[in-house]
């Protein structure tokens, strides 16, 4: 059997995800948190692969990622994962999100076989990973970045309503991750503060080398006890949704090969790009260059 080899992974399930934003017209985008995390990385010639769970008969709407070299891993069920945001004010940072239809939780049998690699986890709720699995992966020495809005965002087995709440594990997570993002809400639920950089100091003393932390206007890093900050640039918030999974991945790649200060420049001009058009990133290398020229310079 062939082993495959990656320099990274992103771990998730795709998404429909039908967009109410507030005062504005209702529109349903194929992605979700691991989509838009793994295309903000379809500029690199690193190898990159997406795993994900979905039903078969949407598999094609992954053939653009696979046009950019993405290498694409299906784990079949039964449905694929579908969500309802609705923005009910001008807060973008302020959305009600329902899980309509589910994918199901990830095992180490969705793996493809593979060597042990970096891989980022990213889902919109609660049911894509359990900790077994994240234990799994470390057992397996794959290096893990989590999105903590996979553990924070809590679905109603009822009414499939997602709520926010603490998470029992984050030590743990945290203490297993190389990298962490959150973003303002959910380090108020898991830090007990809005404060960028002390939610970031708590993960560090947890256990994580690497925290993110964002909020409307921009992004944070911490990383050997210093903060790195810097803001976005957009000149409209149109593609909003994935703003997150996008900094974050675009951030995780361009990290493999620059310091913390330099990568966190590229990942804010990338988001600063991508929330200017729907969708996922779609730009260029060249483009977030420019961009990191005419409004990161030193």
């Amino acid at each position: 059997m062939i082993t495959l080899s990656y320099d990274l992974a992103f771990v998730g399930n795709v998404a429909f995800d039908e967009i109410h934003p507030f005062q504005g017209e209702t529109h349903t985008l194929f992605g979700s948190a691991v989509y838009f995390a793994a295309m903000a990385a379809s500029w690199s010639d690193k190898r990159i692969a997406l795993i994900t769970r979905m039903a078969e008969r949407d598999g094609h709407l992954l053939d653009p990622m696979r046009k950019t070299g993405i290498a694409v891993h299906i784990s079949p069920s039964a449905e694929t994962t579908y969500h309802r945001g609705i923005f009910p004010t001008e807060n973008i940072d302020d959305r009600q999100i329902t899980l309509v239809k589910r994918a199901g939780f990830f095992t180490m049998a969705d793996l493809p076989a593979m060597e042990p690699t970096f891989v980022n986890l990213a889902s919109v709720t609660n049911q894509d990973f359990t900790i077994d699995f994240i234990r799994g992966l470390r057992d397996r020495g794959f290096a893990c970045a989590v999105d903590m809005q996979s553990f924070v965002r809590n679905v109603d087995e009822r009414t499939g309503a997602v709520s926010f709440a603490d998470v029992a594990a984050k030590k743990e997570i945290a203490g297993m991750a190389k990298g962490v993002k959150l973003d303002v809400v959910e380090a108020e639920y898991l830090c007990g503060t809005a404060d960028l950089e002390q939610a970031a100091m708590q993960f560090e003393e947890w256990g994580t080398s690497e925290t993110m932390v964002t909020q409307a206007d921009g992004v944070l890093v911490r990383h050997k006890s210093k903060t790195y900050f810097e803001r976005f640039t957009n000149r409209s918030i149109v593609g909003r949704t994935g703003r997150g999974d996008t900094v974050f991945g675009a951030y995780l790649v361009r990290r493999m090969d620059y310091g913390v200060a330099d990568s966190l420049r590229f990942a804010a001009a990338l988001v600063s790009i991508k929330m200017e058009t729907p969708g996922p990133f779609k730009g260029t290398l060249e483009e977030v260059l420019d961009r990191m020229r005419r409004d990161y310079s030193s």
